[in-house]
């Protein structure tokens, strides 16, 4: 019986290891190099490091048994609940060094690639109903006009790509933060999946923020007390941000070639979730051949990854998608290649009146007394020197300013023409010959 946790129906525990979906030869061989490596005894110890219920742990410990390759201890751990302890046989160490020697993976049984598939289907970005006040309570650190929440609303509850484009220190990068925070709920994260009889680890403490552990009680007189496969990790929806730093190589499959296994891709740890391609245009590679990399993603939600055998595969690409970048897009895009993306949002920089609000909620927040005289030096002097383009990275850049002047001129802090005018001074470079 399928079990829902928030708006998500949970992967149901394995009752049988054929409900499992992995080999016999694999789990076994998984539980022996997990006894091996972390020196374990215990049922109800094991079964939680290969996330596997009671009952199926025992199953796997008599099989073991059966081959002569574990053996019982003959003590009750008392500590454990008068468990009685089991070690390897010299014929399991042997197996479980073999087994190591192909593969260094071990602790939590991996799920097969085709039941992730289904508990990808059934937690999918895009069965979120984004409402408008689930969107604003989530940018409501933010000052933005009503046009552009009527933009972003549809292309977050659709699921689909986004391509947000505008001038610098507009707050692309904190828009996208707050449409991560909008989608609110959590879905489970595989630790592993399985395909093709190899493992590829998926769960990222760094990517992943876990909510809920599921663990089976040894005390429980049903003994499956967890409410869901342990072999996932219950977590908020991901949210994999990168910036210059991404290259195409990011987007494969890791292969650790000392430990013989893999770590999944950005996008495959994204899966449920967001990912921000920040700065685009400022990697390695062009803009249009990143994009490129993403087509058959967008179009088929899916994605081809490849073993180090050289074959290739599918899974499941539910990823809500947000490219940002400073350039206009026909700048760095051929028209196929914007047609795939499903919407575009300019990011302007705020008007006057905003960009007060802006500048009055960052002083209140840093203690910074407001001067009508000094405001109106801002804008009636300084800001026509560009054109009045206003920014929202400004009333910050400005006000950290005037702090850093107040804090070394030993003064508290305020708000003058004259601290406005040094303040202004580090805002731009002014141009000019530099000889060398």
């Amino acid at each position: 019986m399928n079990v829902q946790i928030g708006n998500v129906i949970a992967p149901v525990p394995p009752r049988t290891m054929a409900d499992t979906g992995i080999s016999m030869v694999m789990m076994r061989d998984i539980l022996l190099k997990t006894m091996f490596r972390m020196n374990l005894e215990t049922v109800s110890d094991i079964s939680r490091v290969i996330a596997m219920p009671i009952p199926i742990t025992q199953e796997l410990i008599d099989l073991c048994r059966s081959q002569k390759l574990l053996e019982a201890t003959g003590t009750l751990h008392a500590n454990s609940g008068g468990e009685m302890g089991y070690q390897l046989a010299d014929a399991g160490k042997a197996r479980a060094l073999d087994a190591l020697a192909q593969s260094e993976y071990y602790g939590a049984m991996p799920v097969p690639l085709m039941i992730y598939r289904e508990q990808v289907k059934r937690q999918s970005i895009r069965n979120i109903q984004m409402t408008r006040h689930q969107l604003t309570s989530a940018m409501g650190h933010l000052i933005l006009p009503d046009s552009l929440l009527d933009h972003l609303g549809p292309a977050v509850g659709a699921g689909r790509s986004i391509l947000m484009y505008g001038p610098p220190g507009n707050g692309k990068s904190s828009i996208s933060n707050g449409i991560r925070d909008a989608l609110g709920d959590k879905i489970y994260i595989p630790r592993a999946i399985e395909y093709s009889g190899q493992v590829i680890t998926v769960y990222d403490p760094i990517v992943h923020s876990a909510a809920e552990a599921s663990v089976d009680d040894p005390n429980s007189l049903r003994r499956s007390s967890n409410r869901f496969d342990n072999r996932y990790v219950y977590c908020e929806r991901p949210t994999v941000i990168t910036g210059g730093e991404l290259s195409l190589d990011m987007l494969d499959l890791t292969y650790n070639p000392t430990a013989r296994t893999y770590t999944a891709s950005l996008q495959l740890k994204a899966t449920g979730g967001v990912f921000i391609i920040d700065d685009l245009g400022r990697q390695a590679e062009p803009p249009q051949k990143i994009v490129n990399r993403w087509i058959v993603p967008l179009e088929e939600s899916k994605d081809i990854l490849a073993l180090q055998s050289g074959e290739k595969f599918e899974v499941p690409f539910d990823t809500l998608v947000i490219f940002s970048t400073n350039f206009h897009p026909n700048e760095i895009f051929d028209k196929a290649a914007l047609r795939r993306i499903f919407f575009k949002i300019k990011i302007d920089g705020p008007n006057q009146e905003n960009f007060l609000k802006i500048f009055a909620m960052v002083a209140k927040k840093k203690k910074m007394p407001l001067d009508e005289k000094a405001l109106v030096h801002l804008l009636k002097v300084k800001y026509p020197t560009i054109q009045n383009e206003y920014a929202n990275y400004q009333p910050v850049f400005l006000i950290d300013q005037m702090i850093a002047i107040c804090n070394f001129e030993g003064i508290p802090y305020q708000m003058t023409p004259d601290l406005i005018d040094r303040a202004w001074a580090n805002m731009f470079v002014r141009d000019e010959k530099i000889i060398h």
